[in-house]
């Protein structure tokens, strides 16, 4: 239980408590949003656009291994061609209001994805004078790696799923008849549900870590049920990814590799757990 004082405090000053953590957090996070408002240019132009055009740092990479693929394997078999996002379609308003809700909507998620270490900091708060000193000792850094995993799985998915989706996404025909014309609503969409889908995903390990401190998550849990988690897995990725095959894979790779990490993470709990008794 949280303490004030030299006393524990009742459930209705926890909750006291807790309104003002959700106050604070959500303070932070419409500071961040209304400087990211005031910033539209910069967050539109460089960020959000930035993945269609082919200048851009990933599809760049991209079309250069692709290319040095080429010509190494072009002797054996008919390499296709990898660059992506080189003729990028334009972009469409097709509302009133559509650009200025998008606008906010924007504005919003970059408060969450840069307030999210504050707002992690400000429940991790609350949540740790209820823990014992040893479970305070083994949880110290909690704050900062969750932030991480955090900010790579957005990274991840920008740098990474971002320009193969959107490639994909407004190339794909059904038939010559069909033309498409990307709106501009549907696009910064899929950027945000994608962005912070991935941020979240990459929690994982975090997840694990607590899950297995307080005793209902076993390392020998997650090793007998594995090929269930990747059938989950690979049902995540499918969701959160458009329906092509390079970017559920893109995906899961990833997510598979962070469950078997946190199963070594179980174990390493399981162990320090046991050397406390």
């Amino acid at each position: 239980m949280s303490k004030k004082g030299n006393g524990e405090m009742t459930f209705l000053e926890h909750l006291e408590e807790l309104r003002w953590v959700i106050v604070r957090s959500l303070i932070g996070i419409c500071t961040t949003a209304i400087i990211a408002f005031c910033f539209k240019e910069f967050i539109f132009n460089k960020i959000l656009l930035a993945p269609r055009s082919p200048e851009f740092i990933s599809n760049k990479v991209i079309c250069r291994l692709g290319l040095y693929a080429k010509h190494a394997l072009d002797r054996f078999f008919t390499f296709p061609d990898v660059c992506i996002n080189q003729h990028p379609m334009p972009l469409q308003n097709i509302t009133m209001g559509g650009q200025f809700n998008m606008h906010v909507w924007v504005s919003i998620v970059a408060g969450v994805i840069v307030g999210f270490p504050y707002v992690f900091y400000q429940f991790w708060n609350f949540i740790n004078p209820a823990l014992h000193s040893k479970e305070k000792h083994y949880a110290r850094g909690a704050v900062f790696y969750s932030s991480v995993l955090f900010i790579t799985g957005v990274l991840f998915g920008y740098y990474v799923l971002l320009p193969f989706s959107i490639d994909f996404l407004t190339t794909y025909s059904v038939s010559n008849e069909i033309e498409n014309k990307i709106n501009f609503v549907s696009y910064i969409s899929n950027i945000t549900t994608i962005t912070l889908a991935c941020g979240l995903v990459f929690e994982l390990p975090i997840v694990v870590y607590f899950l297995t401190r307080i005793g209902i998550l076993t390392p020998a849990f997650m090793s007998k049920y594995w090929r269930h988690a990747v059938i989950v897995v690979l049902i995540i990725a499918a969701i959160i990814t458009p329906p092509d095959v390079i970017s559920q894979t893109l995906v899961a790779i990833p997510l598979i590799l962070l469950y078997f990490g946190s199963i070594l993470i179980s174990k390493a709990v399981v162990r320090s757990k046991e050397r406390q008794k």
